[in-house]
């Protein structure tokens, strides 16, 4: 057989069976879409804030040298002196040099004390209005502020918020709370991806936001004409002496596109994991439906051996088919992945991150990496499929459609799936015996691997007993046709094995994930009652400004609240040592509100004069005892000796290697402006009164909607709500994986429907109903899916419980099984199994009784 004919042959079979192929092509687009789609989102992020850095960036911007990207922990921002502008002007190749205020520490409320902000999105940027500005932004409304009791925003947030001239605004810095009112509304020249962005004059911006009048965050330099961004930065740091940071356009741009970037490629790489668990469910679909084809069209390869085709035309003749049908569904999926992502970026504008579709970008290299993926895949797929079709005889076209099983090659299968699965059993054990997380993890990780592939592999043997076991205790009930639908499912045990499998995969994550999560909240619930004695947990965005922190601690009704500050620091052990380290600072009621066991000394003694505490793994690291003394260099003040009055026991949830000062003790050695915030605070109610202490705590702050008051029972519902909601996110993109099994149970029925035509339609002729062969039918899909289930429920929950082993050395140490969702998991693959059948068993009972016995 010519390659010519081996073409038409493939495209022919191909076509006449392409209703069979269809649910195989959707399976490949649905996993190509995501990956495509997935990068087209992310590629038109990078797009966006490059277009923003690009625009916002000055020729050559000065900056302190402690300045960090995610703002100052004091409140204030790092600042730089008036006179340091005045230099740079003088600079050679200086065209113009101005200087410029910006501050993210604040919260911008609107007269109903509505924040104008994002507490877990895009911040809140406050700043005087430069000639800078006019690169990125048009005034487009009113004018720019020119006094202190004016503001000019930007006109998303204005729209967001229905905002309009005159409405009076309130912004809340660490330097205290003041009013403006809407004079100007400015307009994004690029995409604003959802910052709230306010204008003041110079004056007001430094005196409210910095605190002092005479500074600047930043210098913004623009070059003369013909000097380079480069030469001009050289110019500029020549001018300048002191500890000063100079980006040329290109390097601040870069390292603004740095921080963004490294949160891109968490969500990037994220989804494209999950694509990849879509790409491995779907692998098995087609597998199942080349080797239904191919065991379905046995006496037609017999004939074309007969007649002089080689196995080798016969395996390419089937891979060509596989190759039709990657190219057809990666091709819709490329063009799906581009909608996905559009869609993608409508969510994250609802979410406050917005988006111009104008800034789509779609790179040459998603639609060859959606291509190729999905070709590779489906091609891979049915590569033992088409080696099957190869090994047909020409004699199996003299007997019944069908080839015998090869049960050397099964018993094989087993042994292989059972060594894998046992080797898989064994990491897990050595897992959850380790000492270390880290080392645990390697065991963890080859443990999923390993018994995944082993559940796989053994997945026809374990059908047999699963199966009847199901049957027994769901089918029986249906008398002869529950009997029929066994049978069925029993058949052709590698089939059900395969469909059972891909099912499997999503709901074993599922369940591992369920068990994980809901082990950390009982954990962290448990950890809560045990070592929190304070009533009342107060957090707040950025950290707590200081007129919420003197309006708690003047609140009635409370015995007691504790200032909770973190210092950076960097140690030196009596060893020689040098670690940077964040110290506790806090008032010594902290040692109340929680409760911290020592290994040695008392925690009482590490809030005395020059003393501090340190976490047993650290002490054990460094050989350190109760009495030693530590070298600690404050960062942005002095240095100090500290004496170790108390060592902690790390076996906590709860500051699980914190080491505690005095606030006093910070205070001594760091000037007033450079204390950091509150990053929380804690509250004793007086004896008796928790519930009037927690409402005059509340009204104290209500003020200031980013400051949130929490007494236990608010805390662990907010720990709940905050696993829930990661966990619902995980479990959104495990459901591309779990339609793709749906997929593979319809088409496993379908091509099983038109497989049994002939005995179908006997049946029919006997006596069965309609009625009976559509129950048949569903019930056989309900025991396929249920065997998918327990296979992945129980393989979920051997995960989640040796996953929570090794959370087990981080403090969470509560095993809890979410019954009601493994339940619900179980109930619900019931039902996918009714749904999946639907189409299939619909088709069934319309055949015609004499054309499908007439069917050979």
């Amino acid at each position: 057989m010519s390659a010519n004919t081996v073409m038409k042959t493939s495209l022919r079979n191909f076509f006449a069976h392409k209703g069979r192929m269809a649910l195989s092509a959707v399976a490949v687009l649905l996993s190509v879409a995501f990956v495509c789609g997935t990068l087209v989102f992310t590629d038109t992020m990078d797009t966006t804030f490059d277009k923003l850095f690009a625009a916002t960036s000055s020729d050559v911007t000065v900056s302190p040298k402690a300045a960090k990207s995610e703002g100052s922990d004091t409140g204030r921002p790092e600042s730089l002196p008036a006179s340091a502008l005045a230099r740079v002007e003088r600079a050679d190749g200086v065209k113009s040099a101005e200087g410029a205020v910006s501050s993210m520490n604040v919260t911008v409320v609107d007269a109903d004390n509505k924040n104008m902000g994002y507490e877990n999105g895009a911040p809140t940027i406050a700043g005087n209005w430069t000639h800078n500005d006019l690169r990125s932004m048009d005034i487009t409304s009113g004018h720019a502020p020119r006094g202190p009791t004016e503001v000019m925003v930007d006109s998303d947030t204005a729209k967001k918020h229905h905002l309009k001239m005159g409405d009076e605004l309130r912004t809340i810095a660490a330097t205290g709370d003041f009013r403006a009112k809407i004079v100007g509304i400015a307009s994004f020249k690029v995409t604003n991806p959802g910052a709230a962005v306010v204008y003041f004059d110079t004056a007001t911006a430094q005196r409210e936001l910095i605190g002092r009048s005479g500074r600047f965050t930043q210098i913004n330099v623009a070059a003369a004409t013909g000097v380079s961004d480069s030469a001009l930065k050289k110019n500029v740091a020549a001018s300048l002496d002191g500890p000063y940071k100079f980006q040329t356009q290109k390097e601040t741009a870069d390292a603004n596109r740095k921080d963004v970037g490294e949160f891109m490629n968490v969500i990037k790489y994220a989804m494209l994991g999950f694509a990849g668990i879509a790409f491995l469910v779907g692998i098995f679909l087609i597998i199942n439906t080349f080797s239904m084809l191919v065991a379905q069209r046995t006496r037609e390869i017999g004939l074309m051996r007969a007649i002089g085709s080689s196995r080798k035309q016969v395996n390419r003749s089937v891979l060509v088919e596989a190759l039709l049908l990657g190219v057809f569904g990666s091709v819709i999926g490329v063009g799906a992945g581009v909608g996905l992502a559009v869609g993608l970026m409508k969510m994250m504008s609802a979410a406050g991150m917005d988006l111009s579709t104008d800034d789509l970008t779609v790179q040459w290299t998603t639609p060859v990496v959606g291509l190729l993926l999905g070709i590779v895949v489906t091609v891979f797929a049915a590569y033992v499929p088409a080696r099957r079709a190869g090994k047909v005889s020409p004699m199996a076209a003299l007997r019944d459609a069908g080839t015998p099983a090869d049960v050397k090659a099964g018993l094989v299968r087993a042994l292989i799936g059972l060594v894998l699965t046992g080797g898989g059993g064994f990491a897990l054990y050595t897992a959850t015996q380790t000492a270390e997380a880290s080392e645990g993890s390697l065991w963890l990780g080859v443990g999923i691997v390993a018994t995944l592939i082993g559940f796989v592999v053994v997945g026809p043997l374990l059908a047999g007993g699963v199966v009847r076991v199901i049957s027994a205790v769901l089918l029986r009930m249906f008398g002869s046709v529950g009997r029929m639908a066994e049978r069925n499912a029993l058949r052709n045990p590698r089939r059900t094995g395969a469909t059972g499998a891909a099912l499997m995969i999503g709901l074993a994550l599922v369940a591992c994930l369920s068990v994980v999560g809901s082990s950390m909240v009982a954990s962290a619930t448990s950890e809560l009652d045990k070592s929190v004695g304070a009533d009342f947990i107060i957090e707040g965005q950025n950290g707590l400004k200081p007129q919420a922190a003197e309006a708690l601690k003047k609140a009635p009704y409370v015995s007691h609240v504790t200032e909770v500050k973190y210092v950076r620091t960097k140690l030196t052990t009596p060893g020689g040592t040098k670690e940077d380290e964040e110290l506790v600072a806090a008032t010594p009621t902290y040692a109340q509100d929680l409760r911290r066991e020592t290994t040695a000394g008392e925690l009482s003694a590490a809030y005395g004069k020059n003393a501090m505490s340190v976490g047993s793994e650290f002490a054990e690291k460094n050989h350190l005892k109760v009495g030693d003394t530590m070298n600690v260099a404050f960062e942005r003040g002095r240095t100090a000796d500290l004496k170790i009055a108390a060592i902690t026991s790390d076996d906590t949830t709860f500051d699980k290697g914190a080491m505690y000062i005095n606030l006093t003790t910070a205070r001594q050695y760091l000037p007033a402006d450079r204390l950091p915030l509150n990053g929380m605070m804690f509250a004793k109610a007086d004896a008796g009164k928790a519930d009037q202490a927690y409402k005059a705590l509340k009204s104290s702050v209500a003020s200031d909607p980013t400051v949130h008051v929490k007494d236990q029972t608010d805390y662990k519902q907010t720990l709940k709500d905050q696993i829930g909601q990661l966990l619902n996110m995980i479990y959104g993109l495990l459901a591309l994986a779990i339609i793709v099994a749906v997929l593979g149970v319809v088409n496993t029925l379908a091509l099983s429907v038109v497989e049994r035509t002939r005995e179908i339609g006997l049946m029919r002729a006997i006596g069965l109903s309609r009625r009976q062969l559509r129950r048949m039918i569903r019930l056989e899909s309900v025991v396929i899916a249920l065997f998918g289930a327990l296979l992945g429920l129980g393989l979920g929950m051997g995960w989640g419980a040796t996953a929570q082993k090794l959370l087990a050395l981080e403090g969470l140490d509560v095993l809890e099984i979410p019954w009601p969702t493994i339940i619900g998991v179980f109930i619900g693959s019931a039902f996918v199994g009714l749904f999946a059948a639907l189409i299939p068993a619909f088709r069934a009972g319309r055949m015609n009784v004499l054309n499908a016995i007439a069917t050979e």
